[in-house]
């Protein structure tokens, strides 16, 4: 796409009579990605939703184009990718790329309406598409410092991630998942701050708090990876149950991730006396929220080692809120201002064991009891019908609705 181009022909009205067509574009697989399918449900009361992306087909959509996992690598030649990444080759690297090259064959340019394009990756992808209306930029990271506690993704890859992110001035509208990553957007690419749809879940009208147990029965749920410091949870624990002896039991629900990290967490959980720590498999998405109601406490403390650990407004604190669950979670700015306003938990006064500790140490049933209650009376408020409107509305204003 040639530079200043518009993302899309404004005066290419769709066909009188027929629905708009909503492509919604990801390299992701898309029949298991959440925050993906919330849009297709949203979208789907506007127009017909198209898909592209990995994996089989999602329900909502009247169409599903689907890229190979094969073709998930740049190039077959791991070599060939990184020659191109190091002479900042990128556009030749993206457009002659055989996933980019099977979609612009399977959609012709200009023959939807509207396209959402999920994470920087997709956009330039979504402008060449050149949609009749325009493009939405749903963005579900700081895409530049994605993967910036690694050298080599900071050399290579950043690179990539930031010459996508300058085609965001092209797009007609941007949405992202936290305050301070669409702060971050805005300042470093100088576009209109977006929008921000957090990670929300569904809002679950059919559970209520649970009797508050003892020992106090504590959750956290995730991927495990070793930037997360899970094991400082682990700590908490061990340290709380020091000082009142089982007062306190943890269960991690981990989704794999990095398998020696994994094995690490084991061995330092069963380090923890009295069976008071648990690994647990993962679930499936729809049976997260069903799971973490028989729990007391969600627990996630989540070190600020990269830019968007920092800014972190993870899916599983909306979880623990539908799950009517108290929350207790270290100093993170987008989670401490969701906890604060409604009053659905506690912030440690940093990240360490010790201060999760002092603060599980101060806890008791009536206040626990007390913050399940404010889960409940937020749940509605914080679940993905009420936060994912900004989606809506900006397909609307392209749409001329």
């Amino acid at each position: 796409m040639m530079e200043g181009q518009p993302a899309g022909v404004k005066d290419a009205l769709p066909e009188v009579g027929r629905p708009p067509r909503i492509l919604v574009l990801s390299f992701s697989p898309i029949h298991r990605d959440p925050r993906v399918l919330r849009q297709i449900m949203v979208l789907g009361e506007l127009g017909d939703v198209v898909s592209c992306g990995y994996g089989g087909s999602p329900e909502g959509v009247v169409e599903h184009i689907r890229i190979p996992d094969s073709l998930k690598p740049w190039r077959p030649d791991f070599k060939a990718v990184a020659l191109l990444l190091g002479a900042r080759a990128h556009s030749r690297l993206y457009f002659k790329s055989a996933r980019v090259r099977l979609v612009l064959e399977k959609i012709q340019p200009g023959t939807v309406d509207v396209i959402v394009a999920n994470d920087a990756i997709a956009v330039p992808l979504a402008l060449e598409l050149r949609p009749r209306l325009g493009v939405h930029a749903d963005l579900h990271e700081f895409a530049p410092r994605q993967g910036e506690d690694k050298l080599q993704w900071r050399l290579l890859v950043g690179p990539l991630m930031d010459w996508a992110c300058r085609h965001l001035k092209h797009v007609d509208s941007v949405s992202t998942v936290a305050p301070g990553i669409a702060d971050a957007y805005a300042q470093d690419y100088k576009i209109p701050r977006p929008s921000v749809v957090a990670n929300a879940a569904a809002y679950r009208a059919e559970i209520e708090p649970t009797p508050v147990g003892h020992p106090l029965r504590l959750v956290h749920t995730g991927v495990a990876g070793r930037a997360r410091k899970i094991e400082v949870m682990i700590d908490a624990v061990a340290v709380a149950n020091a000082r009142q002896q089982g007062s306190v039991t943890l269960d991690l629900v981990v989704v794999p991730g990095d398998e020696t990290y994994i094995q690490e967490l084991a061995e330092r959980a069963a380090s923890v006396p009295g069976s008071a720590v648990r690994l647990l498999p993962p679930v499936s998405y729809a049976e997260i929220v069903p799971m973490l109601r028989g729990y007391d406490v969600g627990i996630f403390l989540c070190p600020p080692s990269t830019f968007n650990l920092r800014h972190a407004l993870p899916n599983k604190l909306f979880e623990f809120i539908q799950a009517r669950l108290a929350v207790l979670i270290g100093p993170s700015p987008e989670m401490e201002a969701v906890v604060r306003e409604y009053g659905v938990g506690w912030i440690t006064r940093d990240f360490s064991a010790e201060a999760a500790a002092e603060t599980l140490g101060g806890m008791t049933a009536a206040h626990v009891a007390k913050k399940k209650a404010a889960s409940h009376a937020a749940a509605r408020q914080l679940s993905s019908e009420s936060m994912s409107r900004p989606w809506a509305d900006s397909v609307r204003v392209l749409l001329g609705l």
